[in-house]
């Protein structure tokens, strides 16, 4: 696969940075997908930063290859960019790029995916949500939906990526605190439409009786709402929830398809991972783990997610 690459130079100077200087910041910043709706909201926020901030971002697609990203973290390294900031690609992965970093003295930021670890070593930082929490406000949601009632199967994400556990362990627990609730299937289909579209026309196959699906993203749920009405049955007759409230999460909602979705900040991640990044490459002191919330979205809120 050929390698992508782009590259974003900030036109302003930021005034901590200072304008004139003889070394302006650069961050090398390694993307699993530049194609995964998500994702492009993350990288779209951290070029806007980069403009803001008078930083040179240099961007590149590992293409879902954990042995691509480490080459491009190792690369960086033999650059001698100022900070990295990575979305994993395999969360058990980070640990070769985590030392190849802080070996050279290069902080590191982890965005969104990174290290399934409790404490990150000095000189590395986690921009991220509580996967969990998303899970959970996910659950709840369906089990009001549902009248604490009902089947439900959920649609995994990556098992590489450790959101995947967390969302569902999330959903899990809801589902275990109503005795007339069951988890009947649990499989993954990747973060995929087009996957989700082929796992949830298999259960459809089985005969089981659905009234829900807890997808660990939007993408996933779009996926399950298009097979269901290829199979020409009500999407509204079985309660789809998703998670991240994508503009197509958003579009479906609209529509009266998608009951539910969980706002992710992406641009907030974005943002923050450059802006900590800075502050790191300037020796500044940072959070070891930076958190940005959650929010639960529904049709009478969803405008105000819009755009966001």
């Amino acid at each position: 696969m050929m390698r992508v690459k782009t590259r974003v130079i900030g036109m302003a100077c930021a005034a901590a940075l200072g304008c004139g200087s003889a070394h302006a910041t650069t961050i090398g910043a390694s993307i699993p997908h530049f194609d995964e709706n998500f994702l492009t909201l993350i990288v779209s926020a951290m070029k806007v930063e980069a403009q803001k901030t008078g930083t040179t971002v240099e961007f590149e697609d590992a293409a879902g290859d954990t042995d691509r990203q480490l080459s491009q973290v190792q690369n960086f390294v033999s650059q001698h960019v100022d900070a990295i900031v990575v979305n994993a690609v395999d969360s058990s992965a980070t640990g070769k790029m985590t030392e190849a970093a802080t070996a050279a003295h290069i902080p590191i930021v982890y965005v969104n995916r990174g290290p399934d670890a409790a404490t990150l070593p000095p000189g590395v930082s986690f921009v991220s949500s509580d996967e969990h929490v998303s899970g959970r406000l996910q659950g709840e949601a369906l089990a009001r939906l549902l009248g604490g009632k009902g089947n439900v199967v959920i649609m995994e994400g990556e098992l590489s990526d450790h959101a995947t556990r967390l969302r569902t362990e999330g959903v899990e627990k809801v589902v275990a605190a109503h005795p007339d609730m069951k988890v009947i299937a649990v499989q993954p289909a990747e973060y995929s439409r087009s996957k989700a579209i082929d796992l949830m026309n298999n259960w459809l196959s089985t005969g089981d009786h659905i009234d829900a699906v807890a997808a660990n993203n939007d993408e996933m749920a779009i996926g399950a709402i298009l097979a269901l009405q290829a199979a020409h049955l009500d999407p509204k007759s079985v309660v789809v929830a998703g998670v991240d409230a994508t503009p197509d999460g958003l579009a479906e909602m609209a529509k009266g398809r998608l009951a539910v979705t969980v706002f992710q900040d992406a641009k907030s991640q974005g943002r923050v991972a450059v802006d900590t990044a800075l502050g790191m490459a300037r020796g500044e002191a940072v959070p070891s783990h930076v958190d940005v919330p959650f929010e639960l979205v529904k049709p009478d809120n969803m405008k105000d997610y819009v755009g966001r």
